[in-house]
């Protein structure tokens, strides 16, 4: 017997999703960015440092989640997805790292012509940073982007839906997510 092709989702349906994949993206880097706070407050703590900013994480994760939705649309770090699921992902990290760090130095621009610094506030406001909280930024973001796109090129190749089903469904076989859930 022959299926129906099914009609293509609606603008509700695509609202829907993209709030959703928004949230899911969200919660996993506020997650990744909490727990990188409470280290960082933890270490400093050993040295009588108080630290403070506990909800920049968590404004950081919204903001981080809709740049990297940006990504997504425009196609960023796409091209290899017939290689081993490895080869997509560490490429797609590598590309979103980049494309976060350019994010961070377009933000500070926006943020320096605002309060009158000139264009290239941006560009100080990085420089002036310690070399080693950039470095320890950066290593943090390209690590808590490697399981990140991993789930993501998983999704993409098991199909949309079968890896969350998978996690979140109870009773949900192996056989269920091959076959779509059809009999």
């Amino acid at each position: 017997m022959a299926e129906t092709p099914t009609p293509p989702p609606g603008l509700k349906q695509k609202i829907a999703h993209e709030v959703i994949e928004y949230w899911i993206n969200c919660v996993y880097l506020a997650l990744f960015l909490v727990a990188f706070t409470w280290y960082r407050r933890l270490i400093l703590a050993e040295y009588n440092v108080e630290y403070t900013n506990y909800w920049f994480p968590l404004i950081e994760a919204a903001v981080l989640a809709k740049v990297i939705m940006i990504g997504d649309i425009v196609g960023l770090g796409r091209g290899l997805e017939e290689r081993s699921l490895m080869v997509p992902t560490l490429y797609r990290t590598v590309a979103f790292s980049v494309w976060v760090a350019l994010f961070r130095l377009l933000e500070e621009t926006i943020r320096g012509l605002l309060h009158g610094q000139g264009l290239t506030a941006g560009y100080w406001v990085l420089a002036s940073e310690s070399r080693y909280e950039m470095l320890a930024g950066c290593v943090m973001m390209f690590v808590a982007f490697v399981p990140f796109f991993a789930f993501k090129e998983l999704e993409r190749v098991l199909g949309e839906g079968r890896l969350l089903a998978l996690f979140w469904n109870r009773g949900t076989s192996r056989a269920d997510l091959w076959n779509g859930g059809r009999q």
